[in-house]
């Protein structure tokens, strides 16, 4: 054997190696099974019936379709979605366990109470559905017609109104302290064990205002039960155009809106969450989803996962400040 040769067999054999690892990291590669193989849960973290579940069953049948793989709905009400969002968190991070995060699973009770997760670090973010606003109703009865009259009758009437809301450090209770910080007005808080209770109380005069989602209070604005003064979110809602937005109205910073998304367990694989990701906003362009969606006052918001982890964050600091404001801390 020559010199040359003898000197050129080790990068031979090195280039000959390195070809069949090559060959053998494809093959493995092909033998993998593309997500998802199996039916995927998400979990809903709210009893059947009501605006999330419907939001749910309606994504999870359009991702069925997309992915094929059934998409089942579970749902796992109780602790304000902490046993839901608790049960995510530990799930095997394998793409096959989801969850309908919102506001109040990722926004609002992170900001005030002590919770068994952390809605940072225990979860992936995949992607936003959507979001619909919140809007200031007050009874009819009284003399107001506007958002101005609304906050002129308060300063001169000061512990004169009330409002309800769905439970202490719920949206509909934050927002409202959002409101009297800004305006410098006072109004007594009026607790309820969900936001059905306290529209009862709205509708008979027992408490003079409220603060839910626009899409619960269409009903009751259209058929003049309830009067709509302003909307939460950038731009007025095409399903109540005739409202001004608190922005419009000189309020900055009223961007707290009821909002849906999808996570999954801490660390789940880049693909995976790209393969949601995509399907998800798929989902989110289809002419009758978006149709549905619209119908129930909600403006779908498709984000890529850093943008949805993104809002997380900005919304929990949101409602921390106001929590911190108002001295509210909830055990």
């Amino acid at each position: 054997m020559s010199k040359t040769l003898y000197r050129q067999q080790p990068i031979f054999l090195s280039f000959l190696f390195a070809c069949l690892a090559l060959l053998l990291s494809l093959n493995s590669y092909a033998q993998t099974p593309a997500y998802p193989t199996k039916p995927i849960k998400l979990i809903a973290p709210v009893a059947a019936g009501g605006g999330l579940d419907n939001i749910a069953r309606a994504v999870a049948e359009k991702l069925s379709r997309s992915i094929g793989q059934p998409v089942i709905v579970e749902n796992m009400g109780g602790g304000g979605g902490a046993i839901a969002s608790q049960a995510t968190a530990k799930a095997p991070a394998d793409g096959y366990t989801l969850m309908v995060a919102y506001v109040g699973t990722h926004g609002t009770n992170p900001a005030v109470r002590r919770l068994p997760y952390d809605a940072i670090k225990d979860f992936t973010p995949i992607g936003m559905i959507g979001a619909t606003p919140n809007v200031l109703i007050i009874n009819p009865e009284l003399p107001i017609k506007n958002f101005k009259e609304f906050v002129d009758y308060a300063k001169k009437n000061p512990a004169k109104l009330s409002y309800g809301s769905a439970g202490p450090g719920t949206l509909t209770h934050l927002g409202m302290e959002q409101l009297k910080l800004a305006a410098g007005i006072f109004m007594v808080h009026v607790p309820y064990r969900g936001v059905g209770p306290a529209y009862t109380d709205l509708l008979a005069g027992q408490t003079q205002a409220m603060f839910p989602t626009l899409f619960a209070a269409l009903p009751y604005i259209t058929t003049n039960r309830v009067r709509g003064l302003a909307v939460t979110g950038a731009k007025r809602s095409t399903a109540a155009p005739n409202i001004p937005t608190f922005k419009e109205l000189g309020f900055n910073g009223f961007d707290g809106q009821q909002w849906y998304g999808i996570v999954g367990p801490a660390n789940l694989p880049p693909a995976v969450v790209a393969k949601l990701n995509t399907e998800l906003n798929k989902v989110l362009a289809s002419p009758d989803f978006s149709e549905k969606m619209t119908s129930e006052a909600m403006t779908l918001m498709p984000m890529t996962p850093p943008q949805f982890a993104n809002y997380i964050k900005e919304d929990i600091a949101r409602w921390a400040k106001v929590a911190k404001d108002r001295h509210i801390e909830i055990e």
